[in-house]
Order: structure tokens, then C-alpha cells, then sequence
């Protein structure tokens, strides 16, 4: 349900939460001074501030504020002093501009933190169990709609003389480069994952084997041109595995694009084999 909510558009957020401070407004005059309405208005605050941004918060705070007043004025309600009710609306909007800022901070904290849980902390990459939770989305996917889809499985070749002549921190540059050009490469529907060391996951949905060979012929090319300016030894194997059918779990299908990368690297290196996975 809140992945749902997280994808509506700020045009939506703001039609529909105009309308419900509408709707707060008239019950809030129907049923008087007897029953209070505060923390109501909070609703419509909350929920834009969460799902669309704080600017909109904001407006929709000045919104609640004149409809509470107006409530107040047309039902009826008395005051000794003006200075009162100016006081009165000036709490009430400091009150629901902090509820925005505070809204908008912890999802904007929460966002962060979602990021940091997915993301490898040296590429900014997809991390080991986050892509395992996206793998498993398409393996479910291809299951329902009977749609084939590419795996990729890299490993870089020599990387480990990266580590022992220039060392880690220089190996670490190396990883994010290899990273930051195979999203350069790349759809932005596909998904990059670094599953520990010099290995790579590259996940392309809905992709046969035939458009999977023409995109990663064009990746190999990239990264051997950009790799021969930089690093001459480094190459990388690769296993790409079309799967017209879902294995069984997500072990099984990365397994299986593992074990095919591998018989690239025990053999000729720095190539990409091509297979296909049918039930």
C-alpha cells in the first residue's frame, strides 16, 4: 500500500488533499465549538508533507489555518480581544509548519537510510541483498507473464594485481569505475549490483538473448577501450544466461550465471559467454 501511495504524483497529492482540508472545513463548522477539529487537520499536513514534498506542506498548512479560521468565524465564535484570534491563528500555523518540516525531515531520513540499506557503500551500486529482492520480483515476474529475462554474471580478470602493486585504495577506484561505466552503458531499468570483491550482477528484464548479445557486446567494447587507457592487465569474463523459463530461487538462477562466468575465466578470459536457461 505505501509503495503505492510513494509513486502518486504531486498533482494527485495536492487535488486530494485540498479536497480533504475541504471536507475537514465543512464537518469542522457543522459540528460547531462543541467538538474540536485540531488534530484533524494534521491528516492532510502529514500526508503531503510524506508523500509529496515540503513546499506543498507548506501551502497546505496556510490552507488548514484559513479554513480553521473560517470554520471558527462562521460558527460563531467569539472573542474579548482581535488580538486573540490573530494570536490564536499564529499558534496554529507554527504548529502545523513544524508538523511539516518534522513530516518531511524523517521521511527524508527514512529515504537516506532505505539507500544506505541497498546501496554497496564503495559503488553506490545495488547491494548482495537488496538484489536478491529485485531478482526475486522478476523471477516472479517471468513466472506470471511468461516473459524471458538476462542475467549477468562479471568478474574482473587480474584484479588482484591492482590490490598487491597499487593497493586497496586503488582497487576501490577501480570497482567504482567499473560501476560508474556500466551504468553509463546501461538502461535505466536495468539493474547494476556489485555481489562482493570484483564481482558484478547485471540483471536486464525483459531481454532475450539475442538483445542481451547487443548489449553487452556494446559494454565490452566500452569497458576494454576504457580499461586499456587506464589499467592494460585488467580484462573481465562474464557469463550472460537468458532465462525463457525461472529456476526455482534466486540462488539457483545467480548460481547458474556464476557457474557459466566461470568457465570463461578457467579457460580463455576476457570474453563473454552467452547461454540459455529453458525448463
Amino acid at each position: 500500500m505505501f509503495k503505492v501511495l510513494e509513486g502518486r504524483s504531486l498533482f494527485f497529492w495536492f487535488v486530494t488533499n485540498i479536497m480533504l482540508v475541504g471536507v475537514l472545513g465543512v464537518i469542522d463548522f457543522i459540528t460547531g465549538n462543541e467538538f474540536s477539529f485540531s488534530l484533524f487537520y494534521l491528516i492532510p499536513i502529514a500526508l503531503i508533507s510524506w508523500y509529496a514534498n515540503r513546499s506543498l506542506g507548506f501551502f497546505i498548512s496556510v490552507l488548514c489555518v484559513i479554513t480553521w479560521g473560517a470554520a471558527d468565524f462562521f460558527v460563531g465564535e467569539e472573542y474579548p480581544h482581535l488580538i486573540i484570534y490573530f494570536w490564536n491563528t499564529l499558534l496554529r500555523f507554527g504548529f502545523f509548519v513544524i508538523t511539516t518540516y518534522l513530516v518531511s525531515e524523517l521521511h527524508k531520513t527514512q529515504k537516506k537510510v532505505e539507500t544506505l540499506a541497498r546501496t554497496d557503500y564503495v559503488t553506490g551500486a545495488v547491494n548482495t541483498r537488496y538484489f536478491h529482492e529485485v531478482l526475486e520480483i522478476e523471477l516472479s515476474r517471468a513466472t506470471r507473464y511468461k516473459r524471458a529475462f538476462t542475467l549477468v554474471y562479471l568478474d574482473l580478470d587480474n584484479f588482484k594485481l591492482v590490490n598487491d602493486q597499487f593497493g586497496h585504495d586503488e582497487g576501490d577506484r577501480l570497482i567504482r569505475f567499473i560501476s560508474d561505466e556500466l551504468k553509463s552503458q546501461l538502461r535505466n531499468t536495468d539493474i547494476i549490483a556489485r555481489l562482493g570483491g570484483d564481482e558484478f550482477a547485471i540483471l536486464l528484464p525483459e531481454t532475450r538473448q539475442q538483445e542481451a548479445e547487443v548489449v553487452m557486446s556494446k559494454v565490452q567494447g566500452h569497458l576494454a577501450e576504457q580499461l586499456r587507457q587506464r589499467y592494460s592487465f585488467v580484462t573481465f569474463s562474464a557469463g550472460a544466461v537468458t532465462y525463457a523459463a525461472a529456476p526455482n530461487s534466486t540462488e539457483e538462477t545467480i548460481k547458474i550465471a556464476d557457474e557459466l562466468m566461470y568457465s570463461v575465466k578457467n579457460g580463455t578470459k576476457n570474453d563473454i559467454r552467452y547461454s540459455l536457461y529453458e525448463e
